[in-house]
């Protein structure tokens, strides 16, 4: 389910448990963010068992990164988007079964995914 691009991304830059920290600043949400790298089978079982992954897959949105703050929140890139499109955050309690309003359950935190190469923790 996980678009091929991304896999490829992921391994061509050994980033499966790495993590990424933008400042306030860099997050376009403003918030800042602390995030690791999600595997595929993580990727997969968040979108398939769990909320908010089970409500926004029909719309093209897939994990890719966990929050480290404790927030519960997961970073999601969008299928529709392709290639190098931008990075967002799904506020978790902001879903329900019935569906979501996308101004008040998700963010938009970098406009293309390859910028969190230069927020990589080594």
């Amino acid at each position: 389910m996980l678009p091929r691009y991304w896999l490829m991304f992921l391994h061509a830059h050994h980033l499966v448990g790495k993590s990424a920290c933008l400042d306030e600043r860099a997050d376009l949400s403003t918030l800042g963010a602390d995030l690791q790298f999600l595997s595929e089978a993580d990727s997969l079982d968040e979108l398939t068992n769990f909320w908010p992954g089970i409500g926004v897959a029909k719309d093209g949105y897939v994990p890719v990164a966990s929050c480290l703050s404790g927030s519960g929140d997961y970073y999601y890139i969008n299928t529709m988007d392709g290639e190098n499109g931008p990075l967002y955050r799904m506020y978790h309690d902001a879903f329900r079964a019935e569906g979501y309003d996308a101004d008040e359950a998700i963010d938009k935190i970098l406009d293309h995914c390859e910028q969190l190469l230069g927020y990589l923790e080594l």
